[in-house]
């Protein structure tokens, strides 16, 4: 496949950009679900010890992917204690 890939790059040297643009798109998106699968809060790798993990999660804890102007050290707990 690489080899027909550069072969196809050899001959045509106009889709060099489309196969860099398709690798970074694959790779962004590869690495996107990685961060959800590592840091999002609704995925439990471990239930055994932690089943409820999200009862953890502090009102200072980030866990969207990115928020613009919101400072987590100066939110204040907005819920009860269970």
């Amino acid at each position: 496949m690489l080899r027909q890939i550069i072969g196809q790059t050899k001959e045509h040297p106009a889709l060099i950009p489309f196969f860099l643009f398709i690798g970074a798109g694959g790779t962004g998106a590869a690495m996107y679900v990685l961060h959800l699968a590592l840091f999002n809060p609704d995925i439990s790798w471990d239930r055994k010890n932690n089943p409820e993990f999200w009862n953890k999660l502090g009102p200072n804890d980030q866990y969207k992917f990115y928020l613009v102007n919101v400072d987590y050290s100066k939110l204040k707990k907005g819920g009860p204690d269970f």
